[in-house]
């Protein structure tokens, strides 16, 4: 893997005086990165590049991450996570980063020493901004192969964990390492909706369990809300120096100079409180138009999780006489028993009139529903004559 020069020999051939100079010399004072309670500093990335060839794989990409964070580049290229459309790519400010880091460990009081886990893919912000948080604050990192079973073997009581809701679904289905997660501190989702039993699940946790919002454009979070305790709440909470309204059409805007330049225009849905708090009620792009009837689909999915077993996403076909018709995705087998539920709790025009079951479901790379591949996957699966239909 190539590497820049040692960083000692940039230092000295950059002139002093310009931003990217005043922000290189800035990281080189803060040169280094814990890591299992050892430091790594630029000239180590060789040390960590040598134990992934012997056994750690993780390590390579933590490596690669470490090279252009401690280059003389002002930002750190990004790829976005494709859940609403292909995944782009784009370079992230550094100062902006180091920004962002800050208001999340000022949030939940995380401090030098405090245990940190890396577990999700390192393209990814989330997981960019988990080793800034661990370079910002001296945390110190527990570095994992990315994994539905991230805990696998690990006792230790962690101080700070960020996974996705996939991840700590398939934690709690072994004990082991279920126990473990009711000992991280503060456990932070992100990248999917956390609803249904999961949400049932994870309130009787003993310590912080929060769900994030945010996106690779804000470099990863703006907001948290609790999702278990006394403070448990629908309501997300901004950060300090973060503001939100909603246009006209009440789509969430936001206003974070810390780490994003200028307004930030969303296609999410949302709901603002006296306070200045908001809950997402979904996205402008997943709604459903059966018909003339607009059909939010995260408000279905919101309603059914708790009657129905299962992963399941709710999306949509041709239909010719209405347009759109919603249908249902279902991993495993069983779509008929949908059935008396989405009758139970569902208007009769939100109901899924077909349910397809599916291996699995389409994903993007950090686990969001991929909502444009659950679509073409419905629509060739209509066209085959798949999974029956839910009788009027």
């Amino acid at each position: 893997m190539p590497l820049p020069p040692p960083f000692w020999r940039l230092a000295g051939l950059r002139a002093a005086g310009s931003s990217a100079d005043t922000l290189f010399f800035h990281l080189m004072q803060h040169s280094f990165l814990c890591l299992d309670g050892r430091k790594y500093g630029p000239e180590d990335i060789g040390a960590l590049l040598r134990l992934a060839e012997e056994g750690r794989p993780e390590l390579a990409d933590l490596a690669q991450f470490l090279a252009d964070w401690f280059s003389p580049s002002e930002s750190v290229p990004v790829q976005t996570s494709g859940s609403t459309g292909a995944p782009k790519r784009f370079m992230a400010p550094k100062a902006r980063m180091r920004a962002s880091a800050g208001l999340t460990c000022d949030f939940l009081g995380l401090k030098e020493g405090d245990s940190a886990l890396l577990c999700m893919p390192l393209k990814y912000i989330g997981a960019k901004m988990v080793v800034v948080r661990a370079l910002e604050r001296g945390l110190d990192l527990r570095c994992v192969q990315p994994s539905s079973h991230p805990l696998r073997g690990m006792a230790e009581s962690l101080a700070f964990a960020a996974m996705t809701p996939a991840q700590v679904y398939t934690t709690l289905e072994v004990p082991e390492e279920a126990e473990t997660l009711k000992k991280v501190r503060h456990l932070i989702i992100g990248g999917g909706a956390v609803n249904g039993p999961l949400a049932e699940s994870l309130r009787v946790f003993p310590n912080a369990v929060w769900s994030t919002y945010g996106m690779t454009e804000t470099l990863s979070h703006i907001a948290l809300r609790r999702l278990n305790g006394p403070e448990a709440s629908e309501w997300y909470t901004p950060f300090s120096g973060v503001s939100v309204r909603l246009a006209e059409d009440g789509a969430l805007c936001i206003l974070a100079p810390a780490v994003c330049e200028g307004e930030l225009m969303t296609n999410d849905l949302a709901e603002l409180d006296a306070a200045g708090r908001f809950r997402i009620l979904g996205r402008k792009d997943n709604v459903i138009n059966s018909g003339g009837v607009k059909v939010q689909i995260e408000a279905v999915e919101a309603a059914l999780a708790p009657h129905i077993e299962g992963a399941f996403f709710i999306t949509s076909v041709p239909d010719a006489q209405y347009g759109e018709m919603v249908v249902m995705l279902r991993e495993g087998r069983g779509g008929e028993g949908c059935l008396a539920a989405c009758r139970r709790v569902l208007h009769p025009y939100a109901c899924p009139k077909r349910v397809f079951t599916v291996p699995s479901l389409p994903r993007t790379g950090s686990g969001k529903p991929d909502r444009a591949g659950a679509r073409r996957l419905a629509g060739e699966l209509a066209k085959a004559g798949g999974a029956g239909a839910l009788p009027d």
